[in-house]
């Protein structure tokens, strides 16, 4: 770090820089690289260690069995929670949003007040020193949904850890929680990232190309990962992979660990997410590292909880393009009056609120079940599906519905658009 130090003040102090009139292009270019090469040395520096000896794993209880009746009307603490979280959307993130997406990376501070809202230890057992008892599934939802109303894109950022933290509370061991929680319960949670995507066309989770294969008592990791959110600081990832002879399986992977790198990887969507590949060239990691014991319905569990988070994420996102639609419409005037008192553009409002509504109430409802311990795979499937159908339609509704000005980005429904069309394919990455 010393020698960087010196290498930085070295260039800095060129005159060749004024005489070339890049000043100002060198500091800027010098200041992230900086801030990047430091928050890569931290990563590398933590040391995970057992705070505690647990004894046995610690999981949070299942909500109460359903009286028959569909009442989804979330309780006033879950209210409160999403009112915090909505305030800190549209304070923050819908301030920061378009400057990140043209950065490719959120604010330092932006994340900072995100680890402050406590999003990493809402699922974490009070003995961890975490705040959570039983399954939050639903409120993990509503704050998704809430956070993605101020931008989806950096909402994937801040939400990011808190699918680590939330995966070693539902399958990790008493050793893995005992090693890793207390972290994200901590001031300054790490960065961490739930690796699940591939770059292949039909992507199918199921049907993974990065491979797990033994070797003694070790496990050998090699592929590579695709829009891993954060990933240049990340300090500890969950790894999917295919392992030998048992199918998908999930590792725990720190940083640090010879052979894994990482590579930029903008995408069309989720830019403000800074996402990444991430290259496992024979990774190895202990036996410790396995998540779960390799179960197959860990693995299924993992996929669909993943999906309703995305469908909550395409949902606050969707809201937000309504709430600018609807008054864009009603003060747009063409041929002397509002264009909304068009039958063409009133419908295709209502269709969108329509739309709306129904990928709401079943990511909802999925939520709900995964938090009594009722089967949910069917409803996360059918959240996903109204997510990316759905979700992408209201995008591009959104876009036609201002014309010309949802082409540019001085209205921020383009990126809107370009983010619901992510939501409606990235596996893993977030977690309810």
């Amino acid at each position: 770090m010393g020698l960087g130090l010196r290498a930085i003040n070295r260039i800095a102090g060129s005159p060749l820089l004024d005489r070339l009139q890049l000043r100002r292009p060198a500091e800027r270019a010098l200041y992230h690289g900086a801030r990047v090469g430091f928050r890569g040395a931290a990563a590398a520096t933590r040391t995970f260690k057992a705070a505690q000896s647990l004894g046995r794993p610690l999981r949070p209880s299942r909500g109460a069995g359903g009286s028959g009746l569909f009442d989804l009307t979330p309780s006033e603490e879950q209210l409160l929670l999403q009112a915090a979280a909505r305030q800190f959307a549209d304070r923050e993130l819908r301030t920061a949003a378009a400057t990140a997406d043209a950065e490719c990376q959120a604010p330092p501070s932006l994340l900072r007040g995100a680890d402050e809202l406590g999003l990493a230890a809402l699922g974490i057992p009070e003995a961890l020193g975490g705040v959570g008892g039983e399954r939050a599934a639903v409120s993990n939802v509503l704050v998704a949904e809430a956070l993605a109303h101020g931008d989806l894109g950096l909402a994937f950022a801040c939400l990011a850890p808190a699918a680590v933290s939330q995966a070693l509370v539902l399958w990790g061991d008493a050793a893995q929680q005992a090693r890793y929680l207390p972290d994200f319960a901590g001031e300054h949670a790490p960065v961490a990232a739930l690796a699940v995507q591939e770059a292949q066309p039909l992507f199918d989770p199921f049907a993974l190309r990065t491979t797990a294969r033994r070797d003694g008592t070790d496990f050998i990791l090699s592929g590579v990962k695709s829009l891993v959110p954060r990933a240049a600081q990340a300090e500890l990832f969950v790894v999917a992979a295919q392992l030998d002879g048992a199918g998908p399986a999930l590792f725990i992977v720190e940083s640090s660990s010879a052979g894994l790198t990482v590579e930029a990887e903008p995408a069309m969507g989720l830019r403000a997410a800074a996402t990444a590949r991430l290259h496992l060239g024979d990774v190895r990691v202990p036996a410790a590292a396995l998540l779960g014991g390799a179960a197959a319905e860990v693995y299924r569990e993992c996929i669909a909880l993943s999906r309703i988070a995305w469908s909550a994420l395409a949902t606050g996102t969707a809201q937000a393009a309504l709430d600018y639609v609807i008054p864009y419409v009603n003060e747009r005037s063409a041929f002397g009056e509002p264009i909304s008192h068009r039958q063409a553009v009133a419908f295709a409002v209502a269709d969108i609120s329509i739309e709306l509504e129904g990928l709401r109430l079943t990511t909802w409802r999925a939520a709900s079940r995964a938090d009594r311990g009722d089967p949910f795979a069917r409803e996360a499937a059918l959240a996903r599906r109204l997510a990316a159908d759905k979700g992408a339609r209201i995008g591009s509704d959104a876009v036609q519905l201002l014309g010309g000005h949802g082409f540019v980005k001085e209205h921020p429904v383009e990126r809107w658009y370009r983010d619901l069309r992510a939501a409606g394919f990235v596996e893993g990455a977030v977690l309810v």
